[in-house]
């Protein structure tokens, strides 16, 4: 597989994450509160501030996936290993960490606020697990690029 056709797959998969992202968020989720909302009245209180929250949580994840797209750009002009890829990683871990503690920290004042089941707390610590991953991969991603950029520097000034 060449660098262009490379790239083409990795803006078509950020396209379609972005788009499930959307359905998600602005679909699927206000949805779900609506029919919470209608089922059990005495949570009406709680939808917005809810769905404010999430919102919020999206901010980070759309940011990510326009870094990823700057990174298939550079990948499809044959830069796949460059300290501006390296740099774009390391922005996606700290947007990662970023969401991820501002979701934790987000659940544990909502339920402290009253706003919040313990069962959904607890359920949030896998979405925060799966935040913590994705930090891990993108530093190590990172590390990783600016490493082989290193390398590909010092081949070109060799040759």
């Amino acid at each position: 597989m060449n660098q262009k056709k490379l790239a083409a797959w990795l803006k078509g998969i950020i396209i379609g994450i972005g788009l499930c992202g959307l359905v998600v968020y602005f679909a699927i989720l206000p949805d779900i509160g609506e029919s919470l909302h209608e089922s059990y009245p005495e949570f009406a209180g709680w939808h917005w501030p809810w769905m404010i929250f999430l919102w919020c949580t999206a901010v980070p994840c759309f940011a990510a996936l326009v870094m990823g797209w700057k990174i298939a750009v550079n990948i499809g002009r044959d830069r796949s290993f460059s300290e501006a890829n390296a740099r774009l990683l390391q922005r996606i871990a700290w947007l990662a960490t970023g969401d991820t503690a501002f979701f934790f920290l987000g659940n544990v004042v909502l339920f402290f606020l009253s706003m919040n089941h313990p069962g959904i707390l607890l359920a949030s610590l896998l979405i925060c697990f799966a935040g913590v991953a994705v930090t891990v991969a993108a530093v190590c991603l990172s590390h990783l690029v600016y490493k082989a950029a290193d390398l590909q520097e010092q081949s070109d000034l060799t040759i």
